[in-house]
């Protein structure tokens, strides 16, 4: 059996006051790590939202861990806007420096921890999915049986359309990039760059307007995490050289214009058709634009 570490290498709380040994003695506790840039966790969200709310009066406590990937993802206000943006009503424990995650020896986004009553973890779940299971595993250690609250994710919380999803996540930063082409030649999964970029270890930077990505891809869904520098930067999608129509992301209108107002993952792309093959081109009308990771659905 492995015991609950706890949460004594948070470097602060939303939500809550820090939450120490005695707060959690006889408490059945869900543990999700999560980072507020992350498709895969943000897909999980309304389920964990919705288990949070169901069985809370049954004795449950669930406690996000935000232990950010990238590095804006550490600074709390941007932490705290995810965190009412989403709906997020338990408790948040801040973990910038990974001493949590290191305590679990966890090394996914998103992960659960099903710990019972005597702090001990029970069961766990790494990634999407598997949610029936999950939320019986709650109920086995609470000491119910009951039926399985109804979730409906929408929006970018909704599931990925995974018959049709054919392109991974992508990374623009020189750390982890990779398949990068030519914007007049991309094949499926490959991007480029075009106009005055600065090329870092996580992300790009734009340095002068009217700078775009493309990127051929095959899914339903096109996101971005962005984050807009000094400023907010408005930009223009295009979806095979036009404007998206009704192919449009919640963050794009049907002639394909947006705006960079914050750092947080941007839905671009959602497709109403049939998938194919097509090749997605985001530009920027202003610099400073950061762009780091593309995700599909």
């Amino acid at each position: 059996m492995t015991r609950s570490p706890g949460f004594d290498g948070a470097s602060g709380w939303l939500n809550s006051e820090p939450l120490g040994p005695d707060d959690l003695r006889g408490r059945v506790v869900l543990v999700q790590f999560w980072t507020f840039t992350c498709i895969n966790w943000l897909r999980t969200l309304p389920y964990v939202r919705a288990w949070a709310e169901a069985y809370e009066n049954d004795g449950l406590l669930v406690v996000g861990v935000h232990t950010p990937e990238f590095w804006f993802e550490r600074d709390v206000d941007n932490v705290r806007r995810a965190v009412d943006a989403m709906r997020i009503g338990y408790p948040v424990a801040l973990d910038p420096d990974y001493a949590i995650w290191d305590a679990f020896a966890n090394r996914y986004w998103p992960a659960l921890y099903f710990v019972d009553a005597e702090g001990v973890i029970r069961d766990e779940h790494f990634g999407e999915g598997r949610y029936e299971q999950s939320e019986r595993s709650i109920q086995q250690l609470l000491g119910i049986d009951r039926d399985l609250v109804a979730v409906d994710g929408v929006g970018i919380e909704s599931a990925a359309d995974w018959d049709d999803l054919d392109s991974p996540e992508t990374y623009l930063g020189s750390a982890r990039g990779e398949r990068r082409g030519e914007a007049d030649s991309l094949r499926r999964n490959h991007w480029a760059l075009s106009g005055d970029w600065r090329i870092q270890d996580q992300g790009v930077i734009l340095n002068e307007a009217g700078g775009s990505i493309a990127f051929r891809f095959h899914a339903r869904d096109v996101h971005l995490v962005l984050r807009p520098g000094d400023g907010p930067v408005d930009f223009r999608v295009t979806l095979d050289g036009d404007s998206p129509g009704a192919s449009h992301g919640e963050d794009v209108d049907e002639q394909g214009n947006g705006v960079l107002s914050e750092p947080r993952l941007y839905q671009l792309i959602r497709q109403p058709v049939r998938i194919e093959d097509h090749t997605f081109e985001i530009t920027f009308l202003e610099p400073g634009a950061e762009a780091y990771v593309f995700t599909f659905g």
